[in-house]
């Protein structure tokens, strides 16, 4: 337990004392958030903060996890899928902020590149990380065994997680303060299960979030971009594939499922009956146009977070 608040405290450090520098280099590259036109008007505002600060929270996360636990395979691997779907993120902010590129990456070429770093995930999980191919039946004590399907489970999960965060991640401070709960509920299974690098990983996740919202929340003074916020879909997925959570992480990270919801619940109303479901998709961005001020939002969504966290917990005791 002590390692693990040590690598929050050391993660959350490390992003404020970072924060200045990373945000000062990405304006000299002028990686500045482009706000669309059909969002809600007040976001326009922000067009111009600088993006891409994934990578702020993400170094923090590497630096203390390495120190933590320097040795651990583990630790090895969800650094490197962690830093694999950044990857896939910075190609993308890179294309639509730095080259001025609209769309950023095709989308057969992210969901490509996130499908095959999933399945080497999974492969790699069942295989050399000892986490073999069963998953566990919530409520149950049961067991299925899935053998060589496993892996695609695995990369279907983290495919799904990453890019639920990102559509989380529309608002100051929203996606950062939900996966801080959500990690420190993963670090609480962890250490209850027994996995102390897991322990050590959820918990500098989480202290890289906390640091991130120092600069994050309203009014927000750089955004994650897809750089971080398919980085930290991945690490949360990846704590559920080694804690063998996959089918509790839809109530733990609820509030990403219910984002995701959202969206395709308007595009299915819109398309039958010509009608939205929402005012706006993903679901705070109807809350924003009821009138809610953007930080009220947020705080809510956060409650949400924690309620649906405990909740995952709790269904894990029984």
């Amino acid at each position: 337990m002590t390692e693990a608040l040590l690598s929050l405290g050391l993660a959350a450090g490390i992003t404020v004392l970072l924060g200045p520098l990373v945000i000062k280099i990405l304006r000299r590259f002028k990686a500045g958030q482009a706000i669309r036109s059909d969002g809600p008007r007040r976001h326009l505002a922000k067009s111009g903060t600088p993006t891409m600060g994934g990578i702020l929270f993400l170094s923090s996360l590497t630096i203390a996890a390495l120190v933590m636990a320097p040795r651990a395979p583990v630790m090895l691997s969800a650094l490197i899928l962690t830093w694999g779907f950044a990857l896939i993120g910075l190609a993308d902010d890179g294309l639509k902020v730095v080259l001025h590129r609209p769309l950023g990456l095709y989308a057969r070429q992210k969901l490509g590149g996130q499908l095959l770093l999933g399945l080497v995930a999974g492969v790699a999980a069942m295989l050399w990380l000892g986490r073999g191919s069963n998953i566990q039946i919530p409520c149950s004590g049961m067991t299925l065994e899935l053998g060589w399907s496993y892996p695609l489970l695995a990369a279907l999960l983290l495919v799904a997680t990453s890019n639920a965060v990102n559509l989380t991640d529309g608002l100051d401070g929203l996606a950062a303060g939900i996966t801080l709960w959500v990690a420190l509920a993963y670090a609480l299974i962890a250490l209850a299960a027994g996995e102390r690098e897991m322990a050590i990983f959820a918990m500098a996740l989480a202290g890289g979030c906390l640091g991130f919202l120092a600069y994050n929340f309203y009014p927000a003074k750089v955004f994650m971009g897809d750089t971080g916020s398919l980085a930290l879909g991945a690490a949360i997925g990846f704590l559920a594939i080694m804690t063998r959570t996959e089918l509790v992480l839809p109530v733990i990270g609820g509030v990403y499922v219910i984002e995701t919801l959202s969206v395709i619940l308007q595009v299915i109303s819109f398309r039958l009956t010509g009608r939205r479901l929402f005012r706006m998709s993903p679901l705070h961005h109807h809350f924003e146009l009821s009138g809610w001020p953007e930080t009220r939002v947020v705080l809510f969504f956060w409650a949400l977070a924690i309620a649906l966290a405990a909740a995952g917990l709790y269904i894990l005791t029984l």
